[in-house]
């Protein structure tokens, strides 16, 4: 089962390789890892998803919640949350397609962030399912770069849990 884990921790050096090598010790790959400073400057919000049972998360979310710099874990994966990923792809774009390649774009309600005389890079941003499907239309084109950054998701609703002390 897929499940997306929203931890609030301390922003200090070596608080990723920590957890991530926590959950790596365990045997969960990392399918995708965001992590970024959150409104209060001292916490970052990091955002795992992971593959595993209820049972399984259930033990590594409680081994993250015993780690100092863990300040609150959560698996949000039964929540009404909302999820993005953001990708940028440069892709062969000669000036006969550009038209069709900037359709596409919009459809996906993406931006042509830079123009080269051969290619095009695009940002797209949406949900999983949304950024590979606009990969699968670009392959034709031919793609030569891609970066995705890992998803990053909150609960929809009013205000956020308590925080730990």
């Amino acid at each position: 089962m897929r499940h997306v884990l929203s931890a609030l921790v301390q922003n200090q050096p070596g608080v990723l390789a920590h957890i991530s090598g926590m959950l790596a010790s365990r045997g969960f790959n990392i399918e995708s890892l965001a992590v970024g400073e959150t409104e209060d400057k001292n916490l970052s919000r990091m955002t795992f998803v992971v593959h595993g049972t209820n049972a399984e998360l259930e033990q590594v979310r409680k081994q993250l919640d015993k780690v100092v710099t863990a300040v609150r874990v959560d698996d949000i994966s039964s929540e009404n949350f909302i999820e993005r990923d953001l990708m940028l792809i440069k892709v062969q774009a000669m000036p006969t397609q550009r038209v069709e390649i900037s359709l596409l774009v919009e459809m996906f309600r993406g931006k042509v962030v830079d123009i080269g005389t051969e290619t095009l890079v695009i940002e797209i941003s949406g949900q999983e399912t949304k950024v590979v499907a606009f990969i699968d239309l670009m392959r034709p084109y031919g793609i030569i770069e891609l970066a995705r950054t890992g998803r990053i998701a909150l609960v929809r609703g009013k205000g956020s849990k308590e925080v730990r002390n």
